[in-house]
This record gives structure tokens, C-alpha cells and sequence, in this order.
């Protein structure tokens, strides 16, 4: 009995040792892979020419690449592209702008307008995003506003509307420019958000993308005595299958600067780049531009949120306190959705996994249609990465006195 007492234990402390190897052996590969992953993403930064860099996926807002891409950064002529969303919300193509004395004094890159000048709206777009012209930047934040100071308020209030955390614009055009204790930037993940709302969420997305695409622009004053002639400097246009905006910018602070869009294989990406080089490193924005963009098209595939919630919101309902029903003593359920316009899709790595979490509001009746009733929590490999609202799919009145007769007296006729 003692032998085999004795071989028992031997037994046990073999199968804890030989776990606890295993363990080890696998503690240490996750290690090794984490460290792998972690060199692999430093030597790709350090291949990247910009100080400041974004990869963002244009169907979610989800950062999928970033180097300093929170640092505040000069962004020089990148600024125009919420210039030009902001023209398209505020004004029509076919509004007629008058030239101040102010506007035409702008430095180069200028089109040179005079004091006293009138043009179509839809003309100076053009030449704001084909030649990024100064002075037309400011003729147009006048018009909208009444003077640069006032255009560029409400050029940071639409930046926090559409998330930007670390925005300061204080030029319509993007010239170098310091106010008391602030300067003139955004951080690469800001100009990304700012380009992915001009590109799908506004609803002048579409004017936005015409004439960022155009290749090449000719027009007039409304008199008729100047003509005029733009061409497209997005030379990325034409660089990579599915380009479909960018604007590009330099300042002596700023450096070269980019922000562009790619849309293939049913995928969107932003790239974003801060203090890409200086005079003689040109085109060190088109590299970075490039070599982010495949990076993305060969790491990241689409994923359904809606398969990710199939199981949920399918039958999603939530119990509404005091609710009328069809039958007294029911508790009142309500079908729940996500809002109007709610992401349908991300990009993730394979290795990558998404859950989601709901949250339910108290609901007491009355309830109304589109009603705040609770959220959706998203994760990526555990680490909480978006919340979502979710809304009451229709109205739940109240039981009262009236409904309770009502049922009754259907049950006794019955």
C-alpha cells in the first residue's frame, strides 16, 4: 500500500511539473511573439520619414497605426480640407464672393485676386484644394464669416464636433500662425478625423470628393476680364488603385505635410502626416503615404458588426416598467436598435478578436420611439474600444384606469 501511495505521488508531482513546463514553455512563446510584434512595429516606425504619422480606418474612426499621432504639429495647407467642408456646409457653389483688400494680400501660394474682385463659390474651391491659394482661403473664410478670426471659431467648433482632442486653427489657409498662447496645429489622428468626416459622414461628402478628384480646373472672374487655370498637386491620385482625396501642405514650421484616403476591396483608409521632411525630401510624403496604405491593405480585413451582433440584436428587447400590452399582468418588452447611422463594419488583424457588451437603461413608461434605452460596448482583444447608443425601436404608453377596463371588458365580452 505505502509503494503505491509512493506512486501516486511521484505520479502527481510528474503531472505538476510536466503543467507547469508546459505553462512556462507557452508563457514564454506569448512573450517572445509580444516582443516580435512590439520590434516589428518599432522598425516600421523608424522606416517612416514623418514625425508624426496615422493609420485610421475610414469606416470606424479606429486607429489601426500610429506614430506620435497625439503630438500637436504645425499642419500647414492640410487646414483647407475643413476650409472647403466647411464652404460646401455654410454656402452655395453658386454664391458670388467679393475680394477684401486683406484676402488679396495673402502670401504665396497666392491666385493673385485684387481688392474689389467677384468669383462663384464653386470656383474658388477649386482653386483652394487644386493650388491651395492663401488668399483665396481667407476671401472665402470672409464671406462665411465676416472676417479670418471669425471663421476660424467656427472652424474649431466643427473640429470638436467631429472629435479632434487637440485642434487649433487659427488661419483658414494654414499659415504659421501664433495667438497669445496658441498656435496654429492638430495632431495626425485630429487631420484624420477631420478627413474621414469630409470624405463619409457629411453631407456635402460628395461636392467634397469632386473637386478633391478633379485633375485639373479653368474659370473666370463673374466679370469675365481674368481667366484662370488649376491643376491637381494630389499626385497620390495617381499613385495607388483606389485614391480618392488628399491634400497636401507645406510651411517652413511645418515641414511637408499629407492627408489622404484609399477606398478598395471594400475598405477605407486615412493616412495622416505631420513634419514629413523639408525642402529636398519631397516626396518622402508619398513613401510614407504608400508604405502605410499597404500596410493596411495587407494586415487588416472587414468585419460585420452586425454578424458580431446577430445573436444580440436580433431579439435585443428591454422590460418597460408599467408598460401597457396586449394582456393585463404581461410584462411590456421593446424591441431595441442602434442608431440611425451607427458603424456597420471595422478593419482588424486576423489575430485580432471583437466582442460586445450591452448595457440596458431603467425604462419606465411612457417610452417613445428612438428613446435613449442603454448601449453597446465594444472590445478589441479585451481592450474597450468604442461605446454605441442604443434606442427603443417604438413608443409604450403607460398603463392607466382606461386600459385596465378596456382589457377587462375585452376578457368578459370574450
Amino acid at each position: 500500500m505505502r509503494g503505491d501511495r509512493v506512486i501516486y505521488f511521484k505520479g502527481r508531482m510528474l503531472i505538476k511539473i510536466t503543467c507547469l513546463i508546459i505553462g512556462l514553455f507557452f508563457l514564454c512563446l506569448l512573450s517572445k511573439t509580444k516582443c516580435y510584434a512590439k520590434e516589428e512595429e518599432n522598425s516600421f516606425s523608424s522606416s517612416l520619414y514623418a514625425q508624426s504619422a496615422v493609420l485610421m480606418d475610414g469606416s470606424s474612426g479606429r486607429v489601426l497605426y500610429e506614430k506620435n499621432g497625439q503630438e500637436f504639429l504645425p499642419n500647414a495647407s492640410t487646414t483647407k480640407i475643413l476650409t472647403c467642408i466647411l464652404a460646401l456646409e455654410h454656402a452655395q457653389l453658386s454664391d458670388v464672393v467679393e475680394v477684401s483688400s486683406y484676402a488679396a494680400s495673402m502670401p504665396d501660394v497666392q491666385l493673385h485676386i485684387r481688392e474689389g474682385e467677384r468669383y462663384y463659390m464653386r470656383d474658388l474651391l477649386y482653386s483652394l484644394m487644386l493650388e491651395s491659394h492663401n488668399d483665396v482661403a481667407v476671401a472665402i473664410a470672409e464671406y462665411i464669416s465676416g472676417s479670418q478670426e471669425e471663421f476660424s471659431k467656427l472652424m474649431n467648433l466643427k473640429a470638436e464636433e467631429i472629435g479632434c482632442k487637440n485642434t487649433m486653427f487659427l488661419t483658414p489657409n494654414g499659415l504659421d500662425a501664433t495667438q497669445n498662447v496658441n498656435s496654429h496645429g492638430t495632431t495626425a489622428e485630429d487631420l484624420a478625423l477631420i478627413m474621414r468626416y469630409c470624405i463619409r459622414i457629411s453631407p456635402r461628402r460628395e461636392d467634397f470628393l469632386q473637386i478633391t478628384q478633379t485633375p485639373e480646373y479653368s474659370f473666370t472672374n463673374i466679370e469675365g476680364t481674368r481667366n484662370f487655370y488649376c491643376r491637381n498637386h494630389n499626385a497620390f491620385l495617381q499613385m495607388m488603385e483606389g485614391a480618392i482625396s488628399g491634400k497636401t501642405g507645406f510651411t517652413g514650421k511645418a515641414g511637408y505635410c499629407y492627408v489622404g484616403a484609399l477606398e478598395r476591396e471594400g475598405k477605407c483608409y486615412i493616412v495622416a502626416l505631420l513634419a514629413c521632411g523639408w525642402p529636398g525630401n519631397k516626396n518622402y510624403k508619398w513613401s510614407d503615404c504608400r508604405k502605410l496604405m499597404e500596410y493596411g491593405l495587407k494586415n487588416y480585413q472587414v468585419f460585420s458588426l452586425d454578424e458580431l451582433e446577430t445573436s444580440y440584436i436580433n431579439e435585443l428587447t428591454a422590460t418597460v416598467e408599467n408598460g401597457k400590452r396586449d394582456e393585463i399582468g404581461e410584462a411590456a418588452t421593446i424591441p431595441l436598435v442602434r442608431k440611425k447611422g451607427a458603424i456597420s463594419q471595422i478593419l482588424i488583424k486576423e489575430e485580432e478578436k471583437a466582442t460586445v457588451q450591452i448595457i440596458r437603461n431603467k425604462l419606465e413608461a411612457p417610452v417613445e420611439k428612438n428613446q435613449e434605452a442603454g448601449v453597446l460596448i465594444y472590445y478589441i482583444n479585451n481592450e474597450k474600444w468604442m461605446e454605441e447608443s442604443l434606442v427603443c425601436k417604438e413608443n409604450v404608453g403607460k398603463i392607466d384606469y382606461k386600459w385596465c377596463l378596456k382589457r377587462i371588458m375585452t376578457k368578459i365580452l370574450n
